[in-house]
């Protein structure tokens, strides 16, 4: 009878502890929008409402649909959050409402969907699991794609790739996942009806991301990821009552891989069986104690068949026990595989009565599990090579291994035979002086322990050769008789038969109890090794002190001298060791950079041991972290005989280990340090901006008051007949200046603002035409010397914008450009209607005929305090054009500047263009709803005349 394991009993105790303790998620998934998961989430509510249940909406979205919006009348929508985003106020889940409501059951659509600036998470998912934290249970929606694993596959798929995601954890822990289905037909019928998009939009749809064939491969991923849940969820059902049977309601193999010659071809066969059963498979190898003091060139063989299962598409497994049979059956139910594979072989006479064929003994003991056996075909060549390497091997076995079957330092063979023949020769010694005292069968006891001794301390074949040794010795010396094998009582005979069987049995348990022994000795100096590691690494705060830990633990438990390759700025590898320990470290002449950029650059290991570039002198590992791969791992054994250590497959697990917590170690500081430097940033663009505006309003003032004396100078001035020349220039100069520099603490002042976050929008419906005829009224001393072409296209919509900010946007735009052009030289203003990404937008243009942008300056002119000419006498600090990007930011648009070629491919002047968004302006009143707007309008060119003197070489800002 199977008794539940007590700490399986407590896990699964403690874990119906937090589920109740938890609300429950249900999941709508589909494969797409459009399938019907909301209406089928509001229809599952309603009826829970209709019994009782106290639903409430926490947001649901519609998209319009009239017949989703009936289904929430009734239910107690709740308040949506309003959130200031760019200018703008928008519509969010509200996560405090919801807590604070606090209802039986709370509906979260859009489980990806990730939350504005300013939300208390970023993602809705984080709000649906502080809802079931708050016991409130949940009804959610997601689709395929939005699935963190899937993203690539869908990305492939479609040629799309979704940026909101949702962890598959999430998706696991679900209480309840509901599979809402529809054909592709009918989801593309739904398209065009206008039941999904609206016919614009549901037009583009079809055309891109909702082709036939991409629904049809989004539908099998949402079926297959639905029937992995439940094949889980069946798993943990079974686990939890402790049900040893298999339950045969998913195809599965499980292949049995061995050290055989036959393991490429019982692996390959194995890949043929399920794909003809459409079934997933898993390739096991277990390693017994037996297999473990097989040499390596036979260790190496189920690695390399596990390698090719891999290839094929199996999930491979390695587990460790004393019965490969017990073993496999076990993991095949714990898993639920009702199928395996193993290898078949044909034993007769002696061999079948020593013993019994692996596929028998998995056959008794895989009860309700059916069970395959392959005859794989074995040519002659690899049968032979297989008798050629294993003397081979054996001879060349490494020194670790012998030191793990002896538990401690290598020994010489022959010392160790020597010194059973030493111990054999002393207890008979022994045994001669007690001959007299006492009887000569007890004498069997002194060689017994001898045996118990040569087998603990030598080894196994030491004390099975003490074994025959002993009986001989006892025979020749102390049986009559004496000093002859001859025996005259056949009493002896069964003396003889039971010192030796007894001798043999002591030396096989007292060998195998010292190597399981030494085996685990072996593993907690690992697990110590790797614990001194991870702790040392995780308070390590800089990349050096990383490489030094490293180096030194991986140099320490494998004997080896190594290297940790980090990538530069431009992903090219390189040693960060100025200084290397010979005795840790790989020096120049033994690293190869090119190995390792390449093992960096494709993400696999490479080198001695592996199948890519098995001649190069080290074994390189890339260091591979959760987001990116951080770096390679080049280690090589400081010893020759020594080398063959890392294909022992403890020690390549060991190896691999040890380079994911490098791997780990490295991330966190590179984070760490992004952290610091944004955490840097902050504070240093606080402050700077807060010695902006406290200079801007300090200067504004005496400014203010410097323009309005100045104005009233030269208003109340003598007489011109009566005023001296040079004062009348020296109060207009100091006019113009005293303009100057309120223009320059204004764009400081606007700065500030803008990036502290506090200038607020105060947006209108207004028309292009008014806020450029503003413009360039406000610029008409600026452009004095520069005619300016207006081409506004005809029946440009209304936008919604802060009128104010968008004429200093213009405004700083002009003024840019009559400062770096030639005087005399037009400007040109243009606006048309533009769709981008499936959106409206009003495109808006300012061009000049001057020299152009200085080269690689087309983003940085909009950056703070950036000026093409760093010593040009021109005025200005360069804020006018960083000001001009916040204002079209702010409001939702996009701003960018590039030189203009004429037909011969030179420059022939500078563009800045900015991208407004359009709105879908408000109904007009019913009073003035039948006013005739059709009535001609002006024309939207114009044309301000300026005088051309002669003009200085410019740069633009």
């Amino acid at each position: 009878m199977n008794r539940p394991d007590p700490d399986e009993l407590l896990d699964r105790l403690q874990r119906d502890e937090e589920k109740r303790r938890r609300g429950k998620l249900k999941i709508f998934f589909g494969a797409s929008a459009g399938v019907g998961k909301t209406y089928a989430m509001l229809q599952a509510a309603r009826r829970l409402a209709d019994e009782g249940v106290d639903v409430a909406v926490g947001i649901v979205e519609t998209h319009g649909r009239s017949e989703t919006a009936a289904l929430t009348q009734g239910l107690d929508v709740l308040p949506r959050q309003r959130i200031a985003y760019r200018g703008r106020t928008l519509d969010e889940f509200d996560l405090d409402a919801a807590l604070a409501r606090k209802p039986q059951l709370m509906l979260v659509d859009e489980l990806a969907h990730s939350n504005l600036a300013g939300a208390r998470h970023l993602k809705r998912w984080q709000d649906v699991v502080e809802l079931l934290d708050a016991g409130i249970d949940v009804y959610t929606t997601v689709n395929v794609q939005h699935l963190e694993s899937l993203n690539d596959v869908v990305g492939q798929i479609t040629g799309i790739r979704v940026m909101e995601t949702v962890p598959d954890r999430v998706f696991d822990r679900a209480d309840e996942v509901t599979l809402v289905d529809l054909p592709a037909e009918e989801l593309l019928e739904r398209m065009r009806d206008g039941k999904v998009y609206l016919p614009a939009q549901a037009e583009r749809a079809v055309r891109n991301f909702f082709r036939k064939g991409n629904l049809i491969a989004l539908r099998e991923l949402a079926l297959r990821r639905t029937a992995d849940r439940v094949d889980a969820q069946m798993r943990e059902y079974r686990a939890d009552r402790s049900i040893q049977r298999v339950w045969q309601a998913r195809e599965r193999l499980l292949v049995c891989v061995g050290p055989g010659a036959e393991a490429n071809a019982l692996v390959r066969a194995a890949a043929r069986l399920a794909a003809s059963l459409r079934a997933d498979w898993i390739a096991v190898y277990v390693e017994t104690p037996r297999l473990q003091r097989l040499p390596d060139a036979l260790r190496e063989r189920p690695l390399g068949a596990l390698k090719l299962a891999a290839e094929l598409g199996a999930e491979t497994v390695t587990l460790a026990g004393e019965d490969a049979a017990a073993t496999l059956v076990g993991y095949a139910r714990l898993r639920n595989v009702p199928k395996l594979v193993a290898g078949g072989s044909l034993r007769t006479g002696v061999s079948r009565w020593l013993k019994r064929p692996f596929g028998e003994r998995l056959a008794e003991q895989a009860g309700d599990v059916d069970l395959t056996l392959v005859r794989a075909n074995e040519n002659t060549g690899g049968a032979a090579a297989e008798r050629s390497a294993a003397p081979a091997a054996a001879r060349a076995a490494n020194a670790w291994r012998d030191a793990l079957a002896a538990g401690g330092p290598a020994r010489s063979p022959a010392r160790a035979y020597a010194a059973a023949l030493v111990i054999c020769a002393c207890v008979t010694l022994v045994a001669s002086q007690l001959i007299d005292h006492i009887d000569l069968t007890n004498l069997v006891m002194l060689y017994l322990l001898g045996v118990i001794f040569a087998a603990a301390k030598l080894g196994r074949g030491p004390g099975v050769m003490l074994s025959f040794a002993s009986v001989a010795a006892f025979d020749f010396f102390f049986v009559p008789p004496r000093m002859s094998l001859s025996v005259t009582d056949t009493q002896y005979l069964l003396t003889f038969v039971g010192m030796l069987l007894t001798s043999l049995v002591i030396s096989h348990l007292t060998s195998s109890l010292r190597r399981e022994a030494s085996v685990a000795q072996r593993r907690e100096q690992r697990t110590g090794a790797m614990y001194a590691m991870a702790r040392e690494l995780a308070a390590a705060l800089t990349t050096e002190q990383i490489v030094a830990i490293g180096g030194r633990h991986v140099s320490e438990v494998f004997g080896a001298r190594v290297a940790l390759l980090l990538p530069d700025s431009a992903d090219k590898v390189q040693q960060k060791v100025e200084e290397p320990d010979p005795q840790i470290m790989l020096d120049a002449a033994h690293l190869d950079i090119d190995v390792g950029q390449w093992v960096y650059d494709q993400q696999k290991p490479a080198g001695r041991g592996t199948d890519t570039l098995p001649a190069a002198a080290a074994r390189y590992l890339p260091l591979k972290a959760p987001m990116r791969t951080r770096g390679v791992l080049a280690v090589m054994p400081r010893e020759a005989q020594e080398r063959g250590e890392l294909q022992v497959p403890e020690q390549q697990r060991m190896l691999d280990a040890f380079a994911a917590q490098i791997a780990l170690a490295l991330e966190r500081v590179h984070y760490v340090d992004i952290a610091r430097d944004a955490l840097v940033n902050m504070e240093s663009e606080r402050l700077r901006n807060s010695l902006l505006s406290a200079i801007s309003h300090d200067l504004r003032t005496p400014l203010t008051a410097i323009v309005g004396f100045s104005s009233m100078l030269a208003q109340t001035h003598e007489p011109a007949e009566a005023r001296d020349p040079r004062e009348g220039e020296l109060i207009e100069a100091i006019h113009d200046e005293a303009l100057r520099m309120t223009g320059i603490v204004t764009n400081l002042l606007d700065m500030a603002r803008l990036q502290a976050g506090s200038l607020k929008l105060n947006r209108h419906w207004t028309l292009l035409e008014e806020t450029v005829g503003a413009a360039l009224a406000a610029c008409r001393r600026v452009l004095a010397q520069h005619p300016v072409r207006v081409q506004l296209e005809a029946g440009l919509p209304l936008l919604q914008l802060d009128a104010v900010l968008m004429e200093r946007l213009f405004a700083n735009l002009l003024e840019n450009a009559a400062k770096y052009t030639p005087p005399a030289t037009p400007l040109t203003i243009a606006a048309r209607g533009v769709e981008e990404g499936g959106a409206p937008f009003v495109r808006v243009s300012i061009d000049d005929e001057g020299p152009g942008l200085p080269p690689a300056m087309g983003e940085r002119v909009f950056e703070k305090f950036t000026r093409g000419e760093k010593e040009s006498a021109k005025p200005g600090i360069g804020l006018g054009l960083a000001i001009c990007r916040a204002i079209v930011e702010a409001h939702g648009g996009t701003i960018g500047a590039a030189n203009r070629l004429n037909a011969e491919g030179r420059v022939a002047g500078a563009s800045f263009w900015f991208m407004l968004p359009v709105e879908a302006p408000p109904p007009l009143p019913a009073d003035i709803a039948d006013v005739d707007v059709d009535a001609p309008a002006p024309s939207p060119e114009a044309s301000v005349p300026a005088d051309q003197p002669a003009a200085p070489k410019p740069t633009h800002e």
